[in-house]
């Protein structure tokens, strides 16, 4: 079926024609870039900078204002707790419970639907026994997103025409703004699950009741209560017909204003009303509040846009925009007293998609130099430009197939899916590269002149069960990525996809398309003198064109065009215009990658650039040459001393798996969000101006820095299930320019220098690198330079972050974890905790759990490799609290109840919204509550006057005893069980996984020694995302042999033979010790620590050690696939060519093992250096997601490069194999 499929496309062009076509339409039509194609249509790929893998989780969000948290947990979260642990599919169930809120997070196993858990909780809520909670608390599932959906932050500001900042707003009215306008505006653009607000103030009304006037006229608070709730009420009362017209009759009785509430009747007496304003002072003001924004000192008022789950953020976030653009003009305006008009407006400060255009950017660009460097390779070793252009022109064709494949499959893009194309080009290439030297070989050897059709499906018959073989073995070895589980199955299972993919994709490009346009290409004759002439006169012409326009193409269709006309005249022949037109292709994709790679950084010349690219290019492909020129007779002084050559790949196996043994690990190398995200607490009893002032420090700190290109701090929460933060929590949002400055879609820009190197600004100014300066100030030019916005001593984001850390540290407030807005949310839901390592210390008793934290932080601080200054233990009890204990005994002399003294604390201390304005679209709470000055201390609350039955109203102090206690601010339980964090980190450089098996130690040790004793009752547990680490190692240490040995079986099928497959296979072993050499070798410092025009080689191929995280096991898993390629090409010829030769002597032997080496050493170089130059731009890239990308490459180029030794190995093996056989055929007869 197989063959007859290539031999109907090779004969039928026009069918392969379409289906080039339909491939290349479909694929752009869905590729997740930002192509503009005009009116073509656009479907694109989901996109998103990296995959949610968060915990399936669900929140039941439960509001009661003004409970202590514990009142919340004995109330509310531990009875709501042990009803949702029965739900079917629940994994664990987090809880905390805060002042005036709970929050239940329900962790699901993986396989359960969002949906339908949703759907589950909503009818176990719906069926709580009656009394189970308080009256009138009613718990509510919270939004259908993930922490991960905070995908838009923004403020609402007054600016001017020119975009300025102005005064002139109150704090509340923006807040009006946001709340009823902007709020559900946005709430409506599709596929957003909610908008929530944050900072300024609430406007409510406020009735301040004088107790002292209360006790006058004896009336009592809830008269008053009584009273107010009756002044703010409609009614309908149906309709009246009047000369058969029929009208709806209403009765207004909304509260509209101040002196609505200040006229309303409490009481008469002696005929006379008396009045709410007779007994209080009513008006309007700010509601207290849990939560505070603050922009670079100011405080402002902003909200949060979530995505719903499962949505597109590329898709959200332009909805969003669409809809900010459509309600802007209608926001408010308000003249100024200077005559400026103040127009409010919405002002993003977080917005993903820049994080997701700069990461598309960095592997668009990897991909495009990628395939750049394989045509090089291709030309450069076939040298044949018919067939580098038949290999070349076809890969962007297999890689628009894998986004057509990611849109059938729903596979989003993001920065590790798109990576499984990158780490796959190589691979991709490699089957064409086969397939095409076969083809070139055969219409070369061909003495009988037959149909180029017949050739080359003979050809491509010959290795299409190499080449599936092949690619099999590839697939294959990627089952375990499918297999993982928890947050790496997320992280990964998208990769795995894309990297099948795309080896799908390459097997249907090579046996479906490349015969057929082979049989076309390699047929096709030169032009008659006629169009020849007018060819080049094109050539010369459109030539002409782009060079006047600044393109370097006009100088390569102007080459083209002088060796076609010095051809025609017969000045050059065929083979020298070849050459020379192979010659002029090198050194224009040189320039290409000399131009778009820049290895040595964009401070450094285009010429540089080009030096450095040449040399190692040409360097790598030289070495390449020398080893083909060389390979026989290295490969015969290895036949004549196999044993003394096979002890060099047993040393590099032995010395592979040491290395291994004792290299660090950890989850995952962290994605350069470009921003950080600073988590510092203060202490438990500060109030809301201590931490207003707080935050205001630690912003204008941060905005000082040059790098920094605004920074919003948050304390306490947003109005959202998502965010349970107390008011002692700040979240500062930095985000710091990049390095260079870009455009929109995330390319850098080039601007005007004069000839001193310094940038020319619109006003005339000139300016140098790392001046602040916004984009618009300075003048584009495609002639000029990148600008730098970075000091010259700031040479990464960790430099940034450390000069955070300087400025950051004020008296009263934690030290607080590097870490960045994607990274944190993903930590928190998973591990409920703000940092990546910690202890979850477990138990039944608060003071306990917080006592034997407090040991931990301090054992913690002695483990080396740990951030003294990042370790924290929660301090669990030390909320101030100001209890009030009433006496039974005393109420029952006076005839109360405690219903009727708590009636009066809950109003006169705390306040009460009592009822709730109407005004048009907008809703005001009305609360009732006692002056500041009558309940601002204990001495006055005693004075607090409580009404009795008898009339005669009694001092607080004769029912109650007032007391000062400290208590919890939080109390968090898992699965019922109450719970503490002790919060570490480790030192940059140190393994997440070597760092927590220290601390394990310790503290056994301590143990053990009796300097610490665990309480009774108390568990601890090491927690963070180094459990991924260990969970994935426990997965793939049982699928991964198991794919090794599909793999072998693979190659038994292809070979039938035992001993062969175990030749082949050995590739595998040799292969995975190069990749722990590359490994231990970018750790060194003495490797390649050579300068090269002014810039070291490890700073430019970003050499640091490297940690054995998943991302590098899934590099070492597409090692395994790809290292058997050319054992496997190699193993096939030298089986044909026993089969042909049959050789009875030793000298044979070798002989038949020597013209089988030399027929494929070129397709199998070939195939190696492809897949070690395409790596190159992914080793130096340095752009968003970057560091993703290095670990995953660096095993299969370290792999590959000592799998060369390989194309020794087999022959050698498959020698000392024939030799054996004859020797026993020899000693028999």
């Amino acid at each position: 079926m197989l063959n007859k499929s290539i031999k109907f496309l090779i004969e039928n062009k026009i069918v392969a024609v379409l289906l080039l076509t339909m491939f290349i339409g479909w694929g752009v039509m869905v590729a997740p870039f930002d192509w503009d194609t005009g009116n073509f249509p656009r479907d694109p790929v989901a996109v998103d900078a990296i995959p949610d893998i968060g915990e399936n989780q669900q929140i039941v969000f439960t509001k009661w204002d003004g409970r202590s948290p514990q009142d919340i947990e004995d109330q509310i979260t531990y009875p709501l707790t042990t009803s949702l642990l029965g739900i079917s599919g629940v994994k664990t169930v987090r809880s905390s419970s805060m002042f005036g809120f709970s929050s239940i997070y329900i962790i699901f196993e993986e396989d359960v639907e969002f949906y339908w858990s949703r759907s589950r909780i909503l009818e176990k809520l719906s069926s709580l026994q009656k009394g189970l909670l308080p009256d009138g608390v009613q718990p509510s599932l919270g939004p259908d997103a993930t922490g991960l959906g905070q995908i838009f932050w923004y403020t609402i500001e007054g600016r001017d025409e020119n975009g300025n900042v102005t005064g002139g707003w109150d704090l509340h009215e923006i807040r009006s703004v946001q709340d009823y306008y902007v709020k559900y505006a946005l709430s409506s653009a599709s596929g957003v699950a909610e908008v929530a607000s944050i900072g300024g103030y609430i406007q409510e009304y406020q009735i301040d009741v004088n107790p002292d006037i209360l006790k006058e006229y004896n009336i009592s608070l809830e008269q008053v209560v009584n009273a107010v709730r009756k002044t703010n009420k409609d009614v309908g009362a149906k309709t009246i017909e009047i000369n058969r017209v029929e009208y709806l009759v209403r009765g207004l009785g909304y509260v509209k204003s101040v002196e609505d509430i200040e006229n309303a009747v409490v009481t008469s007496d002696n005929h006379t009303s008396i009045l709410i304003k007779d007994i209080a002072k009513v008006s309007l003001g700010p509601a207290e509040r849990r939560g505070i924004l603050d922009k670079e000192g100011a405080e402002v008022v902003g909200g949060v846009v979530v995505a719903r789950y499962g949505a597109n953020p590329m898709e959200v976030i332009t909805n969003v925009k669409s809809k900010i653009a459509e309600i802007s003009a209608g926001l408010p305006s308000k003249v100024l007293k200077d005559g400026r008009t103040s127009q409010l407006t919405i002002i993003p400060f977080y917005d993903r998609t820049e994080l997701i255009h700069e990461t598309l950017n960095t592997l668009s660009e990897a991909l495009s130099l990628e395939i750049l460097i394989t045509i090089l390779v291709i030309i450069m070793m076939v040298f044949n430009l018919r067939a580098s252009i038949l290999i070349s022109g076809l890969l962007p064709i297999a890689v628009l197939m894998v986004f057509i494949a990611m849109k059938l499959f729903n596979v989003d893009a993001n920065i590790v899916a798109l990576s499984g194309i990158a780490i796959a080009i190589g691979t991709m290439v490699d089957v064409g590269i086969i397939l095409s030297e076969n083809i070139i070989r055969h219409i070369d050897e061909d003495k009988k002149r037959t149909p180029v059709n017949t050739v080359v499906y003979n050809a491509t018959v010959e290795v299409s069960g190499a080449i599936i073989t092949a690619v099999m073995t590839t697939i294959i070895s990627f089952i375990p990525v499918f297999t993982m589980i928890g947050a790496e199955g997320k992280l990964f299972r998208p990769l795995a996809f894309t990297k099948t993919f795309a080896l799908t994709a390459s097997i249907i490009v090579a046996l479906f398309l490349i015969p057929s346009f082979a049989a076309w290409l390699f047929n096709w004759k030169s032009p008659k003198k006629k169009f020849g002439f007018l060819l080049n006169i094109a050539l010369i012409i459109f030539g002409l064109l782009a060079l006047i326009n600044g393109y370097y193409l006009g100088l390569v269709l102007l080459g083209y065009a002088g060796t076609s006309i010095l051809k025609s005249r017969e000045i050059l022949s065929n083979a020298k215009a070849n050459k020379l037109n192979i010659i002029i292709t090198v050194f224009s994709i040189i320039v290409l990658l000399s131009v778009y790679w820049r290895p040595l950084g964009v401070d450094y010349s285009i010429f540089s650039s080009l030096i450095f690219v040449s040399l190692i290019c040409f360097g790598l492909l030289g070495v390449f040459t020398l080893f083909r020129r060389y390979y026989v007779s290295i490969l015969n002084w290895a036949l004549a001393n196999k044993l003394l050559f096979l002890c060099l790949p047993t040393i590099i196996i032995v010395l592979g798996v040491s290395i291994w043994r004792n290299t660090g690990k950890e989850f995952m190398p962290a994605l350069n969000e470009g921003s950080f995200l600073l988590m510092p607490t203060s202490l438990p009893h500060s109030g809301i101006q201590e931490n207003k002032r707080v935050l205001q420090q630690l912003d204008m700190a941060v905005a000082s820095i040059p790098e920094i290109k605004t920074v919003v701090g948050k304390a306490g929460r947003i109005e959202s299930a998502l965010d349970p933060a107390p008011l002692s929590m700040y979240e500062n949002i930095i985000i710091y320019l990049p390095e260079y400055k870009f455009d929109d879609n995330g390319k850098r820009l080039k601007f005007k220098v004069n000839d001193d190197g310094l940038f020319e600004t619109k006003s005339g100014a000139f300016i140098s690198s790392g001046t602040k300066t916004e984009t618009n100030t300075l003048i584009l030019d495609e002639d000029g330079e990148f600008f730098r916005n970075w000091r010259k001593h700031i040479k990464s984001a960790d430099d940034i972050w450390n000069e955070i850390v300087d400025v950051t540290r004020l008296p009263g407030v934690t030290s607080a974890p590097k870490l960045q807005p994607i990274q944190t949310r993903l930590i928190m839901l998973q591990t409920g905790m703000r940092a990546p390592m910690g202890i979850k210390v477990k138990g039944q008793d608060l003071k306990e759990i917080q006592d034997f934290g407090l040991k931990l932080e301090t054992i913690l601080k002695q483990v080396p490799g740990v951030k003294k200054e990042a370790v924290f233990a929660d301090r669990i009890v030390g909320k101030p609290y100001l209890i009030i204990d009433i006496d039974r005994s005393k109420l029952t002399r006076y005839g109360l109840t405690i219903n009727d003294v708590q009636s009066i604390l809950e109003v006169a201390i705390g306040g009460k919204i009592i009822t709730q304005t109407v005004e048009g679209r907008e809703r005001y709470g009305i609360r009732v509550r006692y002056p500041r000055e009558q309940r601002n201390s204990p001495d006055v609350l005693e004075r607090i006057y409580v009404p009795t039955p008898n009339g005669s109203p009694i001092p607080l102090k004769e029912l109650v005893t007032i007391t000062y206690e400290k208590g919890p601010q939080v109390i968090k339980s898992e699965d019922t069980f109450l719970v503490g964090y002790v919060l570490f980190d480790k030192q940059d450089g140190e393994a997440e996984v070597t760092v927590v098996e220290r601390a394990q130690q310790l503290i056994l040790d301590k143990i053990e020694s009796g300097e610490l004793t665990v309480p009774k009752g108390i568990n601890y547990k090491f927690t963070g995302t180094y459990e991924n680490q260990i969970r994935a190692e426990k997965t793939l240490s049982m699928v991964v042999p198991l794919a090794l040995v599909i793999i072998f079986l693979i190659l038994y099928f292809q070979f039938r033979s035992v001993s062969t497959s175990l030749m082949v296979f050995s590739g595998i072993a040799v292969a995975f010790a190069g990749g722990f050499i590359m490994i231990w070798l970018y750790g060194e410092s003495w490797f390649l620590n050579i300068d090269m025009f002014g810039i070291n080689l490890r700073e430019i191929f970003q050499m640091h050690p490297i940690n054995l995280s998943v991302a590098v096991w899934v590099g070492f898993i597409a090692l395994f696939g790809i290292a058997t390629d050319d054992g496997v090409v190699m193993a096939t010829y030298l089986t044909q060519t026993f089969d042909k030769n049959l050789p009875q002597t030793k000298q044979a032997i070798r002989l038949s093992v020597v013209e089988a080496g030399k027929k494929r050493i070129r397709p199998c170089l070939m195939t190696t250096a492809t897949t070690i130059l395409a790596l190159l731009p992914i080793l130096t890239s340095t752009g968003r997601g970057s560091d993703i990308m290095i670990p995953m490459a660096i095993p299969s180029f370290g792999g590959m490069v000592i799998a060369l030794i390989t194309l020794f190995v087999v022959p050698v093996l498959f020698s000392w194999k024939k030799e054996l056989s004859l020797n026993k055929i020899n000693y028999g007869n």
